[in-house]
């Protein structure tokens, strides 16, 4: 097993939601990285949660300003969570991108959301985020929501085999 690091940070610099995982390979996709239920994530210096679901997470092959989490069977109500970010920078065994609030998701009933709109709004105050940044993030989530309401690749089944590894 070989671990992967992935790490979010706020605009400002600051931790934000980090994780060690197993790096499980690459495919068309992208590069993908997991745990098993049981596995650690914290945000910041916030004490450590342990998560219920195994879960693998896609770093896309093509520079994107997402990632995304696909968790194992209904063991939370999202089946997919999409994170919004700057295009994530891998260096050895470990991937950085800025957290950039918006979040598209996909429950287990289908319905496909963008969350944390607020949120987005009081940090593009609150960090002084650039109007190419703003623009950068507000079309993709608009364009992720609607390739995930589509059943378009990953967001289908190819996440299954990688989530099997670690399930």
């Amino acid at each position: 097993m070989t671990d992967f690091r992935m790490v979010f940070t706020k605009y400002d610099g600051s931790r934000h939601w980090h994780e060690t995982l197993e790096l499980l390979g690459e495919d068309q996709h992208g590069l993908w990285i997991g745990a098993s239920s049981g596995s650690v994530i914290q945000r910041g210096d916030e004490p450590p949660i342990t998560l219920p679901q195994p879960h693998v997470i896609l770093i896309p092959a093509e520079p994107h300003w997402w990632t995304v989490v696909f968790n194992g069977p209904q063991e939370t109500y999202l089946e997919v969570y999409c994170d919004i970010c700057t295009v994530p920078v891998r260096t050895d065994n470990q991937v950085t991108m800025v957290d950039l609030d918006l979040d598209v998701v996909r429950r287990w009933d289908g319905v496909v959301e963008i969350l944390d709109e607020d949120e987005f709004e009081i940090h593009q105050v609150t960090y002084g985020y650039s109007p190419e940044v703003i623009a950068s993030a507000r079309k993709a989530a608009d364009e992720l929501a609607e390739i995930v309401r589509s059943g378009a690749e990953p967001f289908a089944t190819a996440y299954k085999p990688w989530l099997a590894k670690v399930s």
